[in-house]
């Protein structure tokens, strides 16, 4: 580099303060002797392993906000009776089923003729209170018709409807399976199931539901459930919302979302571990060439990294010499650095000719040679400048032990 201007000038300098040193060209902001005492570069951390701060810890996933108006507390209630499917139906049977299924729909539609001829709020308690009669009524006689037809898909999708105006999803879910195990093919089932489990705030359920009722048989209350449709609560009669197709869209989203962050993170931690897997080759290769016990020569400032990487992970101290062959004083401490290596085996001993590895003297602002650095953990701890041979080998049984 133009600008690093090594010259022979500095051999035969006189001793100053005990210190042998060869000198690049003066300058006048030294000191300790004439010794420029220029720190380094701030290179610690590129010598730093590459260690990640990213948190591995699960993603935490925020709240949806949804709109729940209408959702019902479960119905926690002992299962309704079912039918036995291997019960033999007979004609008589058939023809019972469906009169005690009409008589439930007699009483369903009663129940409501009731709330419409209420002409007066103070009668509004009273009829309410006859349709949860009347609704309780349907159930009775439509559990007799199961029992009597218990391979009818439509008596339990039909049991399941009233359930869903008595408020007991869970029993309605129920019925509706049962429908759907006997005829998979059943609208209805689809279609009840779907709005029990709206009320049961399971958006992504009642949505899948719902669309295959509408395939299998649309009529347009499916298509305003799963849009926004006002029904009403048995218990209350008062109308509610249920917003299926749009809860269940902004859940959807929402798994989307986080979906997408844990996989950006997956993404993010394997090219860390390739990079980490990486770098600890590197480290392994610069560990098998410490050659313990011997200099090494650096000729780069990405050799020097590598060494230095690797001297951190294994929690070894280097000493980083700074030499070259003009250099007089150099060539008088070099045995001393030689045989030190062999002395402090663990000890990574490193040797940079300024003149074979311009990048790295310039990178640790090398003004005058012999200089050595003490680096433990990517840092520099400690420096000696010049021939001082007592100064090394004390400063290296120090910082060695």
């Amino acid at each position: 580099m133009d600008n690093l201007k090594f010259t022979r000038t500095g051999l035969g300098v006189p001793l100053k303060k005990k210190i042998l040193g060869a000198q690049v060209p003066t300058d006048p902001h030294t000191d300790r002797g004439g010794v420029k005492m220029a720190e380094p570069e701030q290179h610690s951390d590129d010598k730093k392993p590459y260690v990640s701060n990213e948190e591995d810890d699960d993603i935490i996933e925020s709240d949806v906000e949804l709109d729940n108006n209408g959702v019902v507390e479960p119905d926690n209630n002992p299962p309704q009776k079912m039918g036995d499917p291997s019960v033999e139906v007979t004609e008589e049977k058939r023809d019972a089923a469906q009169s005690e299924k009409l008589k439930a729909m007699d009483a369903i539609s009663g129940g409501i003729l009731h709330l419409l001829n209420s002409w007066c709020v103070f009668f509004y308690l009273f009829i309410s209170l006859q349709i949860l009669s009347k609704l309780d009524e349907a159930i009775d006689y439509l559990t007799e018709a199961i029992m009597l037809n218990p391979t009818s898909a439509i008596l339990y999708a039909t049991r399941a409807s009233v359930f869903v105006k008595l408020s007991q999803p869970n029993a309605a879910i129920r019925d509706a399976d049962a429908a759907l195990k006997i005829n998979p093919d059943s609208a209805k089932g689809y279609k009840v199931r779907g709005m029990a489990r709206a009320m049961l705030g399971q958006w992504e359920e009642a949505a899948s539901d719902l669309h295959v009722a509408s395939k299998l048989d649309y009529d347009e209350e499916i298509g305003s459930v799963l849009k926004k449709c006002s029904s009403a609560n048995a218990f209350s009669w008062q109308p509610f919302t249920l917003q299926v197709e749009p809860n269940a869209r902004k859940i959807e989203e929402h798994r989307r979302k986080y979906e997408r962050l844990r996989k950006e993170r997956e993404l993010k931690r394997s090219d860390r571990q390739r990079q980490q897997k990486k770098a600890e080759a590197h480290d392994q290769e610069a560990v098998s060439a410490f050659k313990d016990g011997q200099v090494i020569g650096v000729h780069s400032t990405s050799e020097l990294e590598i060494k230095l990487n690797a001297a951190t992970r294994t929690s070894r101290l280097v000493i980083l010499y700074f030499t070259a062959t003009w250099c007089g004083p150099c060539r008088f401490i070099s045995p001393l650095y030689t045989s030190l290596a062999a002395k402090y085996a663990k000890v990574v001993f490193l040797k940079v000719d300024i003149d074979e590895g311009r990048d790295v003297a310039a990178r640790w602002n090398i003004s005058s040679v012999p200089t050595f650095f003490f680096i433990r953990n990517g840092k520099e701890v400690d420096k000696v400048v010049g021939a001082d041979k007592n100064t090394l080998e004390s400063k290296i049984a120090q910082y060695a032990s």
